[in-house]
């Protein structure tokens, strides 16, 4: 990622993540869908900062970024409480509280946001309408982003997952090649 690109990315989010007061549940347990591209910037991130990115992912019925011993994402550090991937981390932790679900039926990706107990910026966002459409807008982005680049089998494995601490706030028309893929 071009770092202008990457220090933009970094600006929209990085306050919001450092002043979380919710023990980073969204860091805990939550294997973030990863793209071959995502993994790429990452290893390349990674790299022009002195560190070898071995074995920072696991590969089950998708690609995410390795866990500790504790069950948080290896890229989270347990001390300062800060991502060491902040500005290429994955799309749907970029997104968060904003999460999505594609209804085949009705061919629509509706959008989710977490419930506040789950993501101090819910509430915030939810509070704050102007901030939720600006949220809203950059977090479809990147999920659209996701769902275009992630293979068939690994985008119908992360739509198995279930996120019932969530309220739907709107819906779109999913694109054909995205439909495509779940058939």
């Amino acid at each position: 990622m071009p770092r202008k690109a990457e220090s933009k990315r970094e600006d929209n989010f990085f306050g919001v993540c450092s002043r979380c007061k919710t023990s980073f549940g969204c860091c805990l347990g939550t294997r973030p869908p990863i793209t071959q591209q995502r993994r790429k910037t990452i290893e390349e991130y990674l790299r022009n900062r002195g560190s070898q990115p071995v074995n920072a992912f696991s590969e089950t019925e998708y690609i995410f970024p390795r866990e500790n011993l504790k069950g948080y994402c290896i890229f989270h550090d347990m001390k300062t409480r800060e991502c060491l991937i902040h500005s290429v981390k994955p799309e749907t932790c970029v997104a968060g509280p904003i999460t999505f679900d594609i209804n085949r039926k009705t061919k629509k990706i509706e959008w989710h946001v977490k419930m506040e107990q789950i993501c101090q910026l819910a509430g915030t966002v939810y509070d704050n309408k102007k901030a939720l459409e600006q949220h809203l807008r950059s977090a479809k982005k990147e999920i659209l982003t996701l769902v275009r680049e992630l293979d068939a089998a690994s985008l119908k494995a992360i739509l198995k997952k279930d996120e019932p601490e969530t309220f739907k706030i709107g819906e779109d028309t999913v694109e054909e090649g995205i439909l495509d893929k779940l058939e």
